[in-house]
């Protein structure tokens, strides 16, 4: 069991609380964040008002970020200095310089990191990167993905998830991240991206619609759609040579309801299974803590955050220049 503190007690935040109660691997033993309403929401957890208290607490044995992406880089490597394991939300930094220093910051205090990309614990997830890697889709060429939401219409202009500086290219940060994640996870590291970002139907400072081309040695290609003012919908889906896989979302991932998963091969009629809702957030952090303890290897491993971090500065680069936009080599 690890004992853990959550920074930022925000709407995720306090999603992570709920989904944390009654785990065998991981305990909130606190709560930080500097608003005082935010820390009434939480009951049953002792809470803080500052990081550096839960750095501080010696029943903290790891922190869990939900912290403005500007800050996760400072914040990981305060947190390994302290000698405490970090679970980090995504995005893990804003940039391929930041993610090198927290993740140089981990291995030198030999403390474990994790990141939110709960997508990849999700049982239909699972299966696509199953029939990828076994060569049941023939050979991968193309990876589709669609991660919309209407959740931040509620939000006042002055919420940090609206910001251009707290979190540049809006749909990105927010949800298209994962599907960027999944597409690594997938096809290995991006070479170049082409990014379009714009504000077509609100008032937010960081966009609400952009697309993302991302292209990877050999020809392969990710097309990636994030919007934020659509009614919730997720789709993510391989074309290969000899079959195609498609996962539909029956719901947002704060309260998953399943996935219609639709497979279909080269001389096969097309094939729907239901996959019912599985606590992949929950799985995540449990796999994160079983990692801190030693038990078992963290199933992202860090070069792949690395290439998450450096694609996300350069799709960010690309949506501000309009320009195709390479990738520092590893």
């Amino acid at each position: 069991m690890i004992n853990a503190a959550v920074v930022g007690l925000g709407w995720w935040g306090q999603k992570i609380v709920a989904d944390l109660d009654g785990s065998a691997e991981i305990r909130v033993v606190l709560g930080v964040d500097p608003s005082a309403e935010a820390r009434r929401k939480i009951t049953g957890v002792r809470t803080a008002a500052a990081f550096a208290d839960a750095l501080a607490d010696d029943e903290v044995e790891a922190v869990i970020l939900c912290t403005p992406h500007a800050r996760h880089a400072e914040q990981i490597v305060a947190a390994a200095g302290a000698g405490r394991h970090v679970f980090c939300e995504k995005p893990l930094t804003t940039s391929g310089a930041e993610a090198r220093d927290a993740i140089a910051a981990v291995e030198k205090a030999g403390v474990q990191l994790g990141i939110g990309h709960e997508r990849r614990f999700e049982p239909a997830v699972q299966l696509l990167r199953d029939m990828c890697g076994h060569g049941d889709l023939g050979v991968p060429l193309v990876l589709e993905g669609n991660f919309s939401q209407d959740k931040f219409l509620a939000l006042p202009a002055d919420n940090w998830r609206l910001s251009a500086t707290d979190a540049p290219v809006g749909p990105l940060s927010a949800t298209g991240i994962h599907l960027v994640d999944l597409a690594i996870a997938v096809f290995g590291r991006p070479v170049e991206v082409w990014a379009r970002l714009g504000t077509l139907a609100t008032e937010f400072a960081n966009g609400d619609t952009l697309t993302v081309t991302l292209g990877f040695e050999g020809g392969r290609t990710a097309l990636i759609t994030a919007v934020l003012t659509t009614p919730f919908v997720g789709r993510v889906a391989v074309m290969g040579s000899r079959g195609w896989l498609e996962i539909r979302d029956r719901n947002h991932p704060e309260l998953p309801r399943g996935w219609d998963v639709t497979t279909t091969l080269r001389g096969s009629e097309p094939s729907t299974e239901f996959y019912p809702p599985h606590p992949s957030v929950r799985a995540n952090l449990e796999a994160f803590a079983a990692a801190a303890e030693g038990r078992a290897a963290y199933p992202v491993p860090y070069g792949e955050m690395l290439a998450n971090a450096d694609t996300f500065e350069a799709i960010t680069r690309s949506a501000r220049s309009g320009q195709l936009e390479r990738l520092p080599r590893e």
